[in-house]
């Protein structure tokens, strides 16, 4: 019994060598194979060669020619030297302006005035006159004034005696020689007075008044 024992596990302990044996080997991994290297190579080298190429370029540009001197333009080396500038004190004198002679002025003519405040008479009315006597001699003012129709004839001819008189008073001058060299009417206040009317009503009456201004000058 023994000895077939051991019979079968020597049996046992080749078989197991035969079929250890008989097994195929596990297939190790095969290595990366390393890329083309020399196709990239050759694409860095002529990428570097032509960035070499630009930057050589672009440093030429940058460096400017040396400016060429035009055709007609002289070397500084060539040019004249200035003239040195003369002193303020040695400037020559200007030449004296000649004086002409002034034309003379005519003497100025007085003028007189006169003026009249509150006058009861519309502007617009007085105006009519004024309009009719300004620039007139004052003897044919007044002989216009005298025969006119219109009530603001007399305030007017009262103010055109009154710088007449003013004149002969205070300035020697004679009053037939003098004209009426400027009379202007201006706006006073105005007086309101009321009147009844119908149905107990009141209207509004204007009593306007006028300012008279006169001027009188001696005649040519």
């Amino acid at each position: 019994m023994a000895e077939e024992r051991k019979d079968t596990k020597k049996k046992d302990g080749e078989a197991k060598k035969t079929a250890a044996r008989r097994k195929p080997a596990a297939k190790k991994p095969a290595a990366a194979k390393p890329k083309r290297e020399t196709a990239t190579r050759g694409k860095g080298a002529a990428e570097a060669t032509s960035k070499t190429a630009d930057s050589k370029a672009a440093e030429a540009s940058t460096k400017k020619a040396p400016a060429k001197p035009k055709s007609g333009a002289k070397p500084k080396s060539e040019t004249k030297p200035k003239a040195p500038a003369k002193p303020k004190g040695e400037a020559k004198p200007k030449a004296e302006a000649k004086s002409k002679p002034k034309p003379e002025e005519e003497p100025q003519r007085p003028v007189v005035n006169a003026r009249a405040r509150y006058v009861r008479v519309a502007p617009r009315k007085a105006r009519m006159v004024a309009d009719q006597v300004r620039g007139l001699p004052i003897d044919d003012a007044r002989a216009l004034l005298r025969f006119s129709t219109r009530s603001a004839a007399q305030d007017i001819r009262k103010v055109i005696d009154s710088a007449a008189a003013n004149a002969e008073a205070n300035h020697d001058l004679v009053a037939d020689d003098l004209l009426i060299k400027d009379i202007h009417v201006d706006e006073g206040p105005t007086l309101r007075r009321y009147r009844p009317r119908a149905l107990g009503r009141a209207t509004r009456i204007n009593k306007r008044t006028s300012h008279i201004a006169v001027a009188l000058t001696p005649e040519d």
